[in-house]
Parts: structure tokens; C-alpha cells; sequence
């Protein structure tokens, strides 16, 4: 490598970075706000669904076919 280039390239990343940073303005952060939430509530169902016992899973899915309550 030639002497330097090391430094340039550093120097084109931290450019880079800079460059991405001041463009961010235009990112709508309401449509951002709303991603990140419908992820969260969505990865904490999931954990709740996945935490359930599968007995009781299997209870409930079975009560709109048993006739006993009629």
C-alpha cells in the first residue's frame, strides 16, 4: 500500500458517514415510529404465544368444535 492511503480511506469513510447523516433529514420519522413498534408488539406475541402451554393451546383450539356446552 502506498503511504497515505490508509488515511484517505478513513477520510472517505468518515465522508461517507457524514454524507448519510446529513441526508437522513428526509426519513420520515412517524412511518419510522410505526415500524419499529408494529416490531416490538409483534416479537412480544410472539414470545407470549410461544410461552403458552400446549395443553391449554390445544383446549382452545378445541372448544369451537365440542358440543358438551349445547
Amino acid at each position: 500500500m502506498p503511504p497515505g492511503s490508509e488515511a484517505r480511506r478513513i477520510i472517505n469513510q468518515k465522508e461517507m458517514f457524514k454524507h448519510i447523516l446529513e441526508s437522513a433529514g428526509d426519513i420520515n420519522w412517524m412511518a419510522l415510529f410505526a415500524l419499529i413498534t408494529f416490531f416490538t408488539l409483534f416479537l412480544i406475541s410472539t414470545y407470549l404465544i410461544l410461552r403458552k402451554d400446549k395443553a391449554y393451546l390445544d383446549k382452545m383450539s378445541n372448544l369451537p368444535l365440542d358440543d358438551d356446552e349445547l
